[in-house]
């Protein structure tokens, strides 16, 4: 008969064995990880022969992700490493102790390791043996842009900036992991990791996580918005009746979760099904893509953008319940010389008025002083100051009060980025009626000409007073 001190040995000498073998209850990440470290392989000086240089992991929300994650570095650093070093980046410090604090609190006791995480209100870097793990919050991050590391975790790394990213992956010695949810469509991570042949890509869902409480089992298929099985999971998209879902293409409703108002297709796609989707929060939802801008009287309205920000013209007409917009810019444009050609060689008319943000000046290293409006003005073309006395969120909530027709062109990737990720801010997992100042280069031109519109001519900036400022018009 076994004490309950030999059961408990045994137990946690059965959680390490399991480091090392599959089975059934194995998480898929788990694996998928464990796997690409073992197939490495490396020259004598250190170059990658074979294998993966990096792994991505992206799911639906308790799939096993970030437990995988912190038992992959109690593997490696009790049966692989005895000396080195792994670090954990996060998009803030402060969010460490929101997640993965506990995660390591509980797993370091179920392997019986000095667990650090019970007493300890802040914990910067912990060991296992001679092992250091060390916590890095990207808003901590100064100019070295973190320390090396032989190994690096990117939690949540839809939430971490690009340049976080490659300064860390230049200074990993030896393998990168990354996860999140797919909260975004268009995202850095797809453009520029998930294609590259020396990153693995897995995608896993909670239906794949044999260790799932029922719990919260339930609360992620509360959120499924329709009814089971009455649709397919194709081309990263939901589709009913061999078409994309959309207002005019709904499958039918869920029997239980919609009568209940847990219902929520941003939650279900993203964290029930591991599919890309538009962030939530999204400002702009009721946007429609058009071949052609119509045969109607419009005039033009220009968000400035230098260096390293996009200048973006649009062609804009509005009536009592629409709105449409055509980009005809989406690049960094320094001078109003510049931009003064770019209207040239687009025909844009001398006589029509184009609305322009009061925010027009700009340092230039080689030229000084450049003030964007006043040289179109000397240039011969009709632009104005927007006024600006009423804020951001007052003209977007009336923007939203009508539907938004965008001409689908050459810029439309650009766009459509804009549109999926231009969000109102979250505050503590709440939304609030401030949107984030990214994103928004669009919208900003779209709606300088919904203020012109919706305003007195005189709040523009007047012919007299260009003259008194020595402009020709």
């Amino acid at each position: 008969m076994l004490t309950d001190e030999e059961i408990y040995e045994l137990e946690v000498l059965l959680r390490y064995q399991s480091l090392n073998t599959y089975d059934e209850y194995t998480n898929p990440n788990y694996k998928f990880l464990h796997q690409s470290i073992i197939e490495q392989k490396f020259s004598k000086l250190g170059k990658l022969l074979r294998g993966y240089a990096g792994c991505i992991l992206e799911g639906s929300s308790r799939s096993g992700k970030t437990w995988s994650g912190v038992d992959i570095i109690i593997w490696l650093c009790t049966e692989v490493e005895e000396n080195c070093r792994i670090n954990i980046y996060r998009e803030t410090y402060q969010s460490f102790e929101e997640s993965l604090y506990d995660d390591f609190k509980r797993r370091l006791d179920d392997f019986d390791l000095p667990n650090p995480f019970h007493n300890a209100q802040k914990v910067k870097s912990f060991k296992i043996g001679n092992n250091v793990i060390s916590f890095q919050g990207c808003d901590k991050i100064g100019k070295k842009h973190g320390s090396g590391a032989d190994y690096v975790f990117f939690n949540e790394l839809m939430h971490i900036p690009q340049n976080i990213f490659d300064h860390a992956e230049m200074r990993c010695r030896k393998f990168w992991w990354a996860d999140y949810n797919p909260s975004f469509t268009d995202h850095w991570v797809f453009d520029k990791v998930t294609t590259r042949d020396d990153v693995g890509f897995l995608r896993t869902t909670f239906k794949q996580n044999k260790h799932i409480s029922s719990p919260e089992r339930r609360k992620i298929l509360s959120y499924e918005p329709y009814k089971p099985n009455s649709y397919e999971i194709k081309n990263d998209d939901l589709y009913y009746n061999g078409e994309p879902i959309s207002d005019k293409n709904q499958p039918p409703p869920h029997p239980k979760n919609v009568t209940s108002g847990t219902a929520d297709p941003f939650m279900w796609k993203v964290y029930g099904l591991g599919l890309r989707g538009a962030m939530q929060g999204v400002i702009f939802t009721n946007v429609e893509w058009i071949d052609e801008f119509p045969d109607i009287d419009f005039t033009y309205a220009n968000d400035f953008g230098f260096t390293a920000d996009p200048n973006v013209l649009v062609r804009y007409a509005e009536d009592e319940n629409n709105i449409y917009a055509e980009p005809l810019t989406y690049k960094a444009i320094e001078t109003d010389e510049e931009l003064s050609q770019i209207l040239v060689d687009l025909d844009i008319e001398r006589s029509k008025p184009i609305d322009c943000d009061s925010s027009d000046k700009h340092i230039s290293e080689n030229k000084g002083t450049i003030e964007m409006v006043k040289g179109l003005r000397k240039r011969g073309f009709n632009a104005r100051k927007i006024s600006k006395k009423k804020s951001v969120m007052y003209w977007i909530l009336s923007m939203k009060k009508k539907k938004i027709h965008i001409v689908k062109n050459d810029f439309y990737k650009k766009v459509k980025k804009e549109r999926e990720n231009y969000t109102f801010k979250e505050v503590n997992g709440i939304l609030i009626n401030q949107p984030i100042d990214d994103f928004n280069h669009f919208w900003d031109a779209v709606r300088y000409g919904h203020i012109s519109h919706n305003v007195s001519s005189k709040k523009h900036i007047t012919n007299k007073s260009l003259a008194q400022m020595g402009v020709a018009y």
